[in-house]
């Protein structure tokens, strides 16, 4: 189900594989699910904190206007620099949204390939985590697969704290206008949920797992474990080219659903081959991130399109913290995502009451709408606004908008149907029921024997006969004697 950042993966991930196939099946989600830190977060590799390309000022308007196109300024570097280039913040809602919320008391699994606790925009923010892939650490903090950078990237985007400026940088720190709450931590990252809880859930997503542990596997087990560790909401940045899913996948996000946690995924891009939104991404339930490029508008490049698309946020010209403590430029839905995962945290915060259901109709409901009008396949229900979906009067949901993927289950999931049912046991002969038999029907009693006439006919025509075959035999005898 899978792509991350920098290469593409073509994978078919199918529903109900049997026995060579569902190997085969394997290798090829495996593969899709490297793509998937390849499709969903397509990286832009940049020096690292001091060789950082030249950030863009914020435009002077929230996210509850159009964006205007960025006006580049003059270059800057190092880690003061990162949180200038967080147009985002400002653009998109989110500064005023954090008046209300930060995430607070809120947990957010981030099933990805492991986060690197020692970034210093992420102090304190990690409150445990597994790894899944039987390759990793056991408590997920050692990235892992072939992009190993992606989880604490996606990490620092939804919740980075920032840290303190160094002694060069403090005194024109020090005029900068400071963030409510950021204990003087001015300079780095600041997460769209700076006050959110983090669960690293370290997942081996591509070929040739150390740990000799499939992605059918591993994805359903992250789920429950986070589920089971108290993640309000579970960050998915991670696709497929493929809109089904595995069986095995129904029963962990039917127990999130049931457990009332959200699950955030990233709908792919173009630019990592995903032309189309792939699983997670299409379960009912799920919410689906599109990209935006600087603009406001669907990005080409870092975003894919589909129905299930529920909303879009910025998936262009991010920023996103490496192990080791330095920094990237990154684009894609892998990036996007974090941004409304984190943005319902600053709700569940807010109103713990909602149901995951209710969130993310709040998210959709106060999306600015773009393209076609209401929900389309390139936009979902629109841009997100982070102000908009803190103050706004949101009329109660009588149902997820999203779905159920509980009542998909139940309606989709026929027994008997091998893409779709799971594997069965082949019966012995000593256990086989014989198939029954039909009686043969019973005849039919005619609805008249005929009456009377009938008989006699046959009668007279049977006397006719035998009077002819005596007079016969009378004259063969009369003509014996006369010789």
């Amino acid at each position: 189900m899978t792509s991350r950042s920098t290469s593409s993966a073509s994978v078919r991930p199918a529903a109900g594989a049997r026995g060579g196939s569902r190997r085969a099946t394997a290798g090829v989600l495996a593969t899709v699910l490297a793509g998937v830190l390849t499709g969903s977060g397509w990286l832009l590799s940049v020096s690292p904190a001091v060789a950082v390309p030249a950030p863009v000022q914020p435009a002077p308007a929230t996210r509850t206007t159009t964006p205007t196109t960025p006006r580049p300024t003059a270059p800057s570097s190092g880690p003061d620099a990162m949180r200038a280039a967080e147009y985002w913040l400002h653009e998109y809602g989110f500064d005023e949204a954090q008046k209300i919320s930060r995430g607070s008391g809120v947990t957010v699994a981030v099933i990805d390939t492991g986060i690197a606790t020692d970034h210093p925009d992420l102090a304190g923010a990690v409150a445990g985590g597994t790894d899944v892939s039987g390759a990793g650490a056991a408590n997920g903090a050692e990235p892992i697969g072939f992009e190993p950078e992606h989880g604490t990237m996606v990490a620092t985007l939804l919740a980075g704290r920032g840290h303190a400026p160094s002694p060069s940088t403090a005194s024109a720190s020090a005029s900068a206008k400071a963030t409510p709450g950021a204990s003087g931590r001015t300079a780095g990252i600041l997460g769209v949920a700076p006050e959110a809880r983090l669960l690293t859930v370290s997942a081996w997503v591509g070929d040739g797992n150390p740990g000799g542990r499939d992605i059918m596997d591993q994805i359903p087990a992250a789920v429950r474990w986070s589920v089971d560790h108290g993640a309000k909401v579970i960050n998915m940045s991670l696709t497929s080219t493929s809109t089904s899913w595995p069986r095995s996948w129904d029963d962990a996000f039917a127990y999130a659903e049931q457990k009332d946690v959200l699950v955030v995924a990233a709908a792919g891009n173009r630019g990592g081959g995903i032309t189309q939104v792939g699983a997670p991404a299409t379960m009912p339930g799920v919410l689906a991130v599109g990209g935006l490029d600087r603009a406001g508008k669907a990005s080409w490049d870092a975003s894919a399109q589909g129905i299930s698309i529920g909303v879009s946020a910025p998936s262009e010209d991010l920023v996103g913290g490496l192990p080791g403590g330095t920094y990237r430029t990154w684009a894609g839905t892998s990036a996007a995502t974090p941004l409304v995962s984190g943005l319902a945290a600053l709700i569940r915060s807010r109103w713990p009451e909602l149901s995951a259901g209710e969130v993310a109709n709040r998210i959709v409901s106060t999306a600015h709408d773009e393209g076609a009008a209401g929900r389309d396949p390139i936009y979902g229900f629109g841009a997100v606004d982070a102000a908009r979906a803190l103050t706004a009067d949101v009329q109660p949901a009588a149902a997820n908008p999203l779905g159920s993927v509980t009542d998909w289950i139940r309606v989709h999931r026929r027994a008997g149907d091998p893409q779709t049912t799971a594997p069965s046991a082949v019966p012995s002969r000593r256990t086989a029921q014989a198939v029954p038999v039909p009686a043969a029907p019973a005849p039919d009693r005619p609805e008249s024997d005929g009456g009377v006439v009938p008989g006699l006919i046959v009668v007279g025509f049977g006397a006719a006969l035998a009077l002819v075959a005596g007079a016969a035999a009378v004259h063969l005898t009369t003509l014996r004697r006369r010789r």
